[in-house]
C-alpha cells in the first residue's frame, strides 16, 4: 500500500506528521489562530490559516510539561488535576502548568492564540478501576477556557507520559491496566529480544478481552463516550477538535524506537514489534493463508538492532535486502496493515461517538525522516509504514524530501495537510524553513494548496524574550498573510514593532508568570 493509500484508509480523520524539523499534519479545524497544548497540561502554540477548514492527518514529537512552580492564581482545577491521581514517585515530582486568566492569555491573545490542546490522560482519569471516570481537574480547566474564549483540542492520550522525545513527567497507564499487563506481559508491545515496551497496550489484542473483560479499543470507546456525555455543553463550542490517540506518543505507529533506558538512540533504524504472543498469532494466520507457513514463527531475525544503519543488516540492505523479497513483501505487509485495521477499529469508534457534536476528529502519524535518502527507508519500517523507494509507486527523486512525499500523498489522499515543528526554535532561519514548508510547492509549480494549519513549539519564558517575541509576532503574521504575499522579514518585524512595544507590559508579565 503506498503512502497515499495508508493515508487515504483513514483519510476521514485528521492526521499530523512531524517531518523533518516539521511535522506535517492534515488538519481538522482550520481558522487563523495560534494553539497553545499542555500534556497535563504542557503548552505550545500554533498558527492555522484563515479560511479553511478540514479533517486532520499530523505526526508530532511527545510534548513534554514546563518545568516550574505552580503560579498562584491558579484555580483549585490546577490543583485537583495535579493532586489527586498520583503519588510523588509517580509523577516524578514534576510540576505542570495549568493556564488561568492573566497577562499570559492577553499578551498570546493579542498576537493571535485562539486555544489550548490539552491531553486528557487515560492513566489519570480511569485511573483506579474500569469504568470510574474522575473529569474534576479537566472539568475545571475547560470551564476555564470557556470563561476565557479559548478554543480546545482535547487529545484522547491512551499511552504512557515518559521515556519519549522531551517527556520530563511520567504518567502511566491505569493502574488496574497495569495489573492485567503484568498477569499478561504479552499485552505489551515485544521485541525480538523480549524486552517489553509497556508505552501502549499490544494491537495485537485489539478485539480480544483482555482488560478485565473488556477489549482494549471497546476501553478507548468507552472512555471517549465518557468524556462526549461529561463534557457535551462544551462540544462545538469550547472544544472544537478531539484527537484521538492511536499508539506511543499518541500516534499511529509501534513504539519502534524508544528511549526509555537508552535503547534507542538517533538516528537508529529501530526495531520491529511483533513478538508478543498475540502479533505472533496473527502472523501465523497470516502466512498459512499465504501459503508459507514456514514464514509464520517469527519476524525478520536479520534486522540488526535498534542503533544499526539499513546497511549493517541483511534486511534492510540497499542491495538484496530481504526488505525487497518476496518475504519481505509479505511480511512488511502484514506489519503494516497490522496497523491500519486498528487505526480504524478506533477511528471508527471516535467518529460514531462523537458524530454531529460539532467536533472535527484527527489524529497523528509519525515524521520518521531519519534515513529517509536510503532505499528500505527502515526507520518507516520498523514503526509500521510501509513505505520504501519503490513503494509510493514513483522512482526516488534525491531532492525529494519527506515534507514533499507526504503532501504530495495527501494531495492525492484529499486529505489537507498541517503542520508542526518538532524542537523549540525563535530564529529567522527556522521560521523561514516553516514558511517554506507550509507554502507545499511540492511540485516546483505554484500550488494553490498550503497547509491548514501549523502547530508552533513552544511556549516558554524564551518565547518571551523581546528578540524572540517579536520575530515570533512577526513569524504569525507572516502564516496569517499565506504564501501569495512576498515581503521581507526585515519589513514584517518593523510592523510588528508597534504591536510588541503596545503589549511589551503583558509580555513581560506573562514570562514572569512562567518563570514563577
Amino acid at each position: 500500500m503506498s503512502l497515499s493509500h495508508q493515508i487515504g484508509a483513514i483519510s476521514g480523520t485528521p492526521v499530523s506528521a512531524e517531518v523533518g524539523g516539521v511535522s506535517s499534519e492534515a488538519q481538522a479545524t482550520a481558522s487563523v489562530s495560534a494553539l497553545w497544548r499542555t500534556p497535563g497540561p504542557n503548552l505550545r502554540v500554533s498558527v492555522q490559516n484563515p479560511g479553511l477548514e478540514i479533517d486532520r492527518v499530523s505526526p508530532s514529537p511527545p510534548l513534554s510539561p514546563v518545568r516550574g512552580g505552580m503560579r498562584a492564581d491558579l484555580t483549585v482545577a490546577a490543583q485537583a488535576l495535579m493532586d489527586s491521581p498520583f503519588t510523588k514517585e509517580e509523577y516524578s515530582g514534576e510540576r505542570e502548568y495549568i493556564v488561568g486568566g492573566g497577562a499570559l492569555e492577553k499578551a498570546l491573545k493579542s498576537a493571535g492564540v485562539e486555544g489550548i490542546m490539552m491531553d486528557v490522560w487515560w492513566g489519570l482519569v480511569e485511573r483506579e478501576a474500569p469504568g470510574e471516570y474522575n473529569w474534576g481537574g479537566y472539568a475545571e480547566l475547560l470551564e476555564m477556557a470557556k470563561k476565557h474564549g479559548l478554543k480546545v483540542q482535547a487529545v484522547m492520550s491512551f499511552h504512557q507520559c515518559g521515556g519519549n522525545v522531551g517527556d520530563s513527567c511520567t504518567i502511566p497507564l491505569p493502574k488496574w491496566a497495569v495489573d492485567e499487563i503484568e498477569k499478561d506481559p504479552d499485552l505489551a508491545y515485544t521485541d525480538q529480544w523480549g524486552r517489553r515496551n509497556y508505552e501502549y497496550v499490544s494491537l495485537g489484542c485489539d478485539t480480544l478481552p483482555v482488560l478485565k473483560g473488556r477489549t482494549p479499543v471497546q476501553c478507548y470507546s468507552d472512555f471517549m463516550r465518557a468524556f462526549r456525555d461529561n463534557f457535551e455543553h462544551l462540544l462545538g463550542d469550547t472544544i472544537v477538535e478531539i484527537q484521538v490517540g492511536m499508539g506511543p506518543a499518541g500516534e499511529l505507529r509501534y513504539p519502534s524506537y524508544p528511549e526509555q533506558n537508552g535503547t534507542w538512540k538517533f538516528p537508529g533504524i529501530g526495531a520491529f514489534q511483533c513478538y508478543d504472543k498475540y502479533m505472533l498469532s496473527s502472523l501465523k494466520a497470516a502466512a498459512e493463508a499465504y501459503g508459507k507457513p514456514e514464514w509464520g514463527s517469527t519476524g525478520p531475525t536479520d534486522a540488526g538492532h535498534y542503533n544499526n544503519w539499513p546497511d549493517d543488516t541483511n534486511f534492510f540492505r540497499k542491495e538484496g535486502g530481504g526488505w525487497n523479497t518476496q518475504y519481505g513483501e509479505f511480511f512488511l505487509s502484514w506489519y503494516s496493515q497490522m496497523l491500519l485495521d486498528h487505526g480504524e477499529r478506533i477511528l471508527q469508534s471516535a467518529k460514531s461517538i462523537f458524530e454531529d457534536k460539532g467536533v472535527k476528529i484527527s489524529v497523528k502519524i509519525a515524521g520518521i525522516h531519519w534515513h529517509y535518502g536510503t532505499r528500505s527507508h527502515a526507520p518507516e519500517l520498523t514503526a509500521g509504514y510501509y513505505n520504501t523507494r519503490f513503494r509510493d509507486g514513483m522512482l526516488y527523486v534525491p531532492r525529494k524530501k519527506l515534507v514533499k512525499q507526504v503532501a504530495l500523498a495527501t494531495r492525492e489522499a484529499k486529505v489537507p495537510l498541517a503542520g508542526e515543528n518538532a524542537l523549540p526554535r525563535y530564529d529567522d532561519y527556522a521560521h523561514e524553513q516553516i514558511l517554506q514548508a507550509s507554502a507545499l510547492n511540492v511540485d516546483g509549480d505554484a500550488d494553490e494548496r498550503e497547509m491548514c494549519a501549523f502547530t508552533y513549539l513552544r511556549m516558554n519564558p524564551d518565547l518571551f524574550q523581546p528578540d524572540n517575541w517579536r520575530r515570533f509576532v512577526a513569524f504569525v503574521k507572516k502564516m496569517r498573510e499565506g504564501k501569495d504575499v512576498h515581503r521581507c522579514w526585515e519589513q514584517v518585524e518593523r510592523e510588528a514593532e508597534h504591536f510588541v512595544h503596545v503589549t511589551q507590559p503583558l509580555v513581560q508579565e506573562a514570562a514572569v508568570e512562567l518563570m514563577h
